[in-house]
């Protein structure tokens, strides 16, 4: 007897969700500044969003298309791959915001399979504000084949650790910043604050949401290079390779590559003691 086994649905990939409107207020951006330990004034003050804050307004159509594509019995074992922002203007207090979503493609590996969201933020006249390309992976699900296309591949040269970085930032997550983080990006998800069920999920405890500590590090870049100035931010990624846990310490280490079209790139890594928690950092930032 034999047993059939769920399939990935190629043909949900390409379809764009339904628009999403998000009011942007002050007092939301100062909220999430306060939530992922900010220092930039512009951000505490509500002048304008920090980078990662681009995030908020997607989250509601962020799982949506990959429900047209991944099988709902497979979805407690996906987690966040990898983020790329790529930044066309910062986001305003006052303005009102225009989202979708769609998936572009899937590849079957033997430890699972990846896949691309792309989100695009509109203004409500139809200005582009920023792009993103989400990468899920689902664990220990191999989809068996390769279907659509996948997101901006930005990979790391193991030879940039032997040089000194030009910075280096170390920086403490609270005991209470996922309680902070949840409500000011709008992710209610239980094994950041449910120490039971974290534990039930595998987890040592209560971890970090991975956006938070993209937050910390997108900060660290810009505070040290950028001028505080998240104008010039032109795009930020990362991969995510290990929890943080509430009551760590971050160190992230950034390294110049060069110059092109007034845009210097970076490469950065994050850790906590000896383990890597964010690979492949990359951060773009106009001269």
């Amino acid at each position: 007897m034999s047993t059939q086994v769920e399939r990935f649905n190629a043909a949900g990939l390409d379809v764009w969700t339904e628009e999403k409107r998000f009011e942007v207020t002050r007092e939301r951006l100062v909220e999430y500044a306060k939530a992922t330990n900010d220092p930039i004034p512009a951000h505490l003050a509500g002048d304008v969003a920090s980078p990662v804050f681009a995030i908020v307004p997607v989250f509601e159509a962020l799982t949506e298309p990959a429900l047209e594509v991944v099988p709902l019995s497979f979805f407690g074992r996906v987690v966040h791959g990898e983020q790329d922002f790529v930044f066309h203007r910062p986001i305003a207090p006052g303005e009102t915001l225009v989202s979708r979503a769609k998936m572009t493609g899937y590849e079957g590996l033997p430890n699972g399979t990846r896949g691309t969201v792309y989100l695009e933020t509109r203004s409500e006249d139809g200005e582009l504000v920023n792009e993103q390309y989400v990468t899920l992976f689902v664990r220990g699900v191999d989809a068996g084949e390769a279907a659509g296309v996948l997101g901006p591949v930005f990979p790391f040269d193991e030879a940039l650790r032997e040089q000194p970085p030009v910075a280096e930032v170390v920086q403490h997550v609270d005991d209470d910043q996922t309680f902070r983080y949840g409500p000011a990006a709008g992710d209610p998800m239980p094994i950041h604050l449910d120490d039971e069920i974290a534990r039930d999920s595998g987890l040592p405890g209560i971890i970090a949401h991975g956006l938070c500590t993209m937050a910390f590090t997108s900060w660290a870049v810009l505070t040290e290079l950028g001028g505080s100035d998240v104008g010039r931010l032109k795009r930020l990624a990362v991969r995510f390779s290990k929890p943080v846990l509430p009551g760590q310490d971050l160190r992230t280490r950034v390294w110049r590559v060069g110059s092109a079209d007034g845009v210097t790139t970076y490469r950065y890594e994050t850790s906590v003691g000896d383990d890597l928690v964010v690979r492949a950092g990359l951060a773009e930032i106009a001269d």
